[in-house]
């Protein structure tokens, strides 16, 4: 079940979507999606919904709201030129640091649909990098993150998540493509490091044979074999991560 609401930050209002269960039951624990850089659509909609499916509260948040209306775009916009250099425009008006500010909105807005405890985050392609940032931002109001096709997670810039994660709390989960210009070996070793250096409870897996964006249905990369593989190993995180705050709270 779908609810679109608004989220008043402090650079403005980011439009948003709330995901319960459509069979109605009761769910506890809060998920934030982080999306990939087409925006939220109907794919990602299908996918915060399967989530909630899973017996979860979804928020599925706008990050490129402060440029208003665009799109719409799909998973294959990114091959015409004009929607690319919009969305590039986008991308990079949109810091990690402003997501990061956000999520602290994001986080309350969970916690007032009904959520209880620390949540689960999630991104894809651009939002892998925000989830883990935001694992490192709210250690304490965070237990899992996963990114999925993640991009420069592990890059030179300042503010490459990979410089977080002696931050991390949370259990985190890295799906990377078989093969991606946007996360290359190097930048996977060098991610690898940093979570085991931190400390941090880790998964770096590779996805031999998926190409950048494998996850999302209406990329014309999807693959519906990887993409089941991937929920696995999502709803896997969530499911541990959880049962493991359950049980530090009644310890």
């Amino acid at each position: 079940m779908k609810q679109e609401i608004d989220i008043k930050t402090a650079d403005g209002t980011a439009k948003a979507a709330l995901f319960r269960p459509d069979n109605g039951a009761s769910a506890e624990r809060g998920i934030i999606l982080y999306m990939d850089a087409m925006g939220p659509r109907a794919a990602l909609d299908g996918m915060a919904q399967r989530l909630a499916d899973a017996g979860y509260i979804v928020l599925l948040p706008d990050l490129f709201y402060r440029f208003g209306a665009y799109g719409p775009f799909d998973g294959n916009s990114f091959g015409n030129p004009a929607s690319r250099e919009t969305i590039m425009t986008m991308l990079r008006g949109t810091t990690q640091g402003m997501t990061r500010a956000d999520s602290a909105a994001f986080l309350d807005t969970l916690a007032a649909a009904g959520a209880k405890g620390p949540v689960g985050v999630v991104g894809y392609c651009m939002g892998g990098g925000r989830a883990l940032t935001a694992a490192a931002a709210y250690p304490d109001r965070i237990a899992a993150a996963a990114s999925f096709h993640g991009g420069n997670l592990a890059s030179d810039a300042e503010d490459s998540p990979h410089r977080l994660a002696a931050d991390i709390k949370a259990r985190v989960y890295v799906g990377v493509a078989g093969v991606d210009n946007n996360f290359p070996p190097e930048q996977s070793a060098r991610l690898a490091e940093a979570l085991r250096s931190g400390g941090v409870d880790h998964i770096v897996e590779n996805y031999v044979g998926m190409a950048h964006g494998w996850t999302v249905p209406d990329h014309g990369v999807h693959d519906p074999a990887g993409a089941e593989r991937h929920w696995k190993r999502l709803l896997n995180l969530f499911d541990e991560a959880f049962a493991e705050c359950n049980s530090r709270k009644s310890a």
